[in-house]
């Protein structure tokens, strides 16, 4: 699995999400709260830019005549027909073990010189962590 730097974790604050291009897919990646996530930017319904869509919550099954909202801002749907998915594993809420889209691991590590390998780096005081995607 390749390491892939994405930001800063100060660049990515919560409840925003970053697409990134990685090995040729595009991947949003996503500050739930304080954790990190990455998704395949690709709607498995019709190839839809799923990370593009509005981030939100869904209904959950509540008794007759009840609606109870959960899970703000943990779930996208996709901008071209509303499918929708679980930003934290990629599975779709209406049917959970069959249509996903890809998750990738990601991790918060200290910034150091192999945070950036394709770049020159010069000594330096670094008091900020990366956030990185494995592909």
């Amino acid at each position: 699995m390749k390491r892939h730097v994405v930001c800063k974790v100060a660049e990515l604050p919560p409840g925003e999400r970053r697409l990134i291009e990685v090995e040729g897919k595009s991947i949003g990646v996503f500050n739930l709260h304080g954790e990190y996530f990455a998704l395949r930017n690709l709607c498995p319904h019709q190839f839809a830019p799923l990370c593009l869509g509005k981030v939100t919550g869904y209904c959950e099954s509540s008794p007759v005549g009840e609606f109870r909202w959960a899970r703000e801002g943990e779930i996208i749907r996709c901008p071209w027909h509303a499918w929708e998915f679980d930003i934290k594993t990629g599975r779709s809420i209406f049917n959970p073990h069959k249509v996903r889209t890809k998750a990738y691991p990601v991790t918060v590590e200290k910034a150091d010189e192999s945070a950036e390998p394709h770049v020159e780096v010069f000594p330096v005081s670094v008091e900020e962590d990366w956030v990185v995607v494995n592909v």
